[in-house]
């Protein structure tokens, strides 16, 4: 089965009204999927940093109630972002079919 030819709709890394999820349709290319592409760029960024800024905090055994709670929310959020990315791009990427038919056989 051949992809349309707008392209298949893509998820978008943030929400609509009442939190419901956003798509674009095309190739890719045009100026909705570029700021997709740089929004998903900075939430991984961020995840990231959260990840090194948490194992920091968890270190610290002054570190306060309200400050884990407040990194566990920080956290919950980031994951949040990266499992939306992961599902756009899994969602786009070629069926584990398409690639073996693609494969190179010299490899």
């Amino acid at each position: 089965m051949s992809a349309p030819p707008y392209g298949l709709p893509r998820l978008l890394p943030w929400t609509g009204a009442e939190g419901k999820s956003c798509y674009v349709l095309g190739d890719g290319t045009g100026p909705v999927s570029r700021v997709a592409d740089a929004i998903e760029s900075v939430q991984l960024g961020m995840a990231g940093d959260l990840l090194a800024h948490a194992d920091d905090l968890l270190e610290d055994r002054r570190v306060t109630s309200g400050e884990l709670r407040y990194l566990a929310r920080c956290l919950s959020e980031s994951l949040r972002d990266v499992k939306r990315v992961a599902e756009s791009r899994g969602a786009r990427a070629p069926a584990a079919e398409e690639v073996s038919a693609h494969a190179d056989p010299s490899d």
